[in-house]
């Protein structure tokens, strides 16, 4: 009998990473509490995505540019050298056009489900080796994800709290509820449009953003 799909990828991640486990603690010397994701349309509004917590970035149709802006995101990593987890929650990422030296630092868990999704993110955020974990659903069906019971979203973010982890999470609809950043996708390209070069596409690119953290931030400064 074949191993369940959650045992092969906890087997597959020791194999690839062998005594990595709770190293990036040790190696984010930096201390910024924000990731950089190079793309101006993106840094702009939200001044780069927490580490440390969740973001949701909704994208309510199904062409609003979400595939081409989580490609970005993996390339821009990839560049810095980081390890990056991509949970593809429909297996729908199309990884032919996409760049070798991505490919060769990312895990990509090919889901079937959304709930079979949430739970491989579950075990890669114990594993503590990625700097950048994606989890899309964005190809997921709004049935699917709700299935996924609310507290999981908040189990999630207690595994990336006080860790210099970026976890970003591609929805359907707004549902990750203790997510301090919401991204909302606004544009709607043409086929043609997303299939060009990433700068022409983003200059099209219109977001909505919702940013809890940055209050917070102003009422430490100021409590101080």
């Amino acid at each position: 009998m074949p191993a369940p799909p959650i045992i092969e990828l906890r087997r597959l991640l020791s194999e690839r990473f062998p005594g990595r486990s709770t190293s990036l603690k040790e190696e984010d010397g930096c201390g910024q509490n924000r990731w950089m994701t190079n793309l101006a349309e993106m840094d702009a509004p939200v001044r780069g995505l927490p580490r440390g917590k969740l973001t949701e970035i909704v994208a309510g149709e199904k062409s609003s540019g979400s595939a081409s802006l989580a490609r970005a995101m993996l390339d821009q990593a990839a560049w810095e050298q980081q390890l990056i987890a991509m949970v593809d929650g429909s297996d729908s990422l199309d990884v032919t056009g996409m760049k070798a030296a991505t490919l060769a630092r990312m895990l990509w868990v090919r889901c079937h489900s959304a709930e079979e999704a949430a739970k491989a993110a579950d075990l890669i955020l114990r594993d503590n080796n990625f700097t950048l974990v994606l989890l899309d659903l964005a190809g997921n069906s709004s049935a699917q994800c709700r299935k996924i019971p609310a507290t999981t979203w908040y189990r999630l973010q207690r595994l990336v709290e006080e860790t210099p982890m970026v976890c970003a999470v591609l929805t359907p609809r707004p549902m990750v509820d203790p997510a301090p950043v919401r991204i909302t996708l606004r544009s709607r390209f043409s086929m043609g449009a997303i299939d060009g070069a990433t700068d022409e596409w983003l200059r099209g690119l219109r977001l909505e953003v919702s940013d809890s953290t940055r209050f917070q931030e102003f009422a430490a400064r100021h409590s101080a």
